[in-house]
């Protein structure tokens, strides 16, 4: 399961290091972006990602909802080797998507991982903190 938050930089050539508590639970030496939901990237383990496409593949393609779904899944989803260093790329498309800079925030979210630009994170976390309190 991945947990927590960690500040990690975005060095040159788009890379960053996975933290050792969440690159420990990724079962192989790869892992497949996304695009999230709220401005993130996905990171999942890839045994984790064909558990969650099958869920997408098994809706029908007569849903619409579904087929959006899909389409915003896959057309962003790319598979991305972890060097030695335990560091990954992340694709232009999703950098700019999540607007990642310099000041990045990673956080573990049970079944998957989640990049968010530092900024995006707090104002995000504030809402949720505040809807919680209720």
């Amino acid at each position: 399961m991945f947990l927590g938050e960690y500040q990690p930089n975005i060095t040159e050539g788009s890379r960053i290091a996975l933290p050792k508590k969440l690159r420990d639970q990724i079962t192989g030496d790869s892992v497949v972006l996304s695009r999230g939901f709220e401005k993130c990237v996905f990171v999942y383990d890839k045994e984790d990602w064909m558990y969650e496409s099958q869920k997408q593949i098994d809706n029908p393609i007569t849903d619409v909802k579904a087929r959006d779904l899909k389409r915003y899944m896959y057309a962003g989803a790319s598979e991305t080797s972890i060097d030695t260093q335990g560091r990954i790329v992340i694709p232009a498309n999703l950098k700019d998507y999540a607007g990642l800079d310099k000041s990045l925030t990673v956080i573990g979210a049970g079944d998957h991982i989640e990049l968010w630009d530092a900024q995006a994170w707090q104002q995000h976390l504030d809402k949720i903190s505040s809807e919680l309190a209720g």
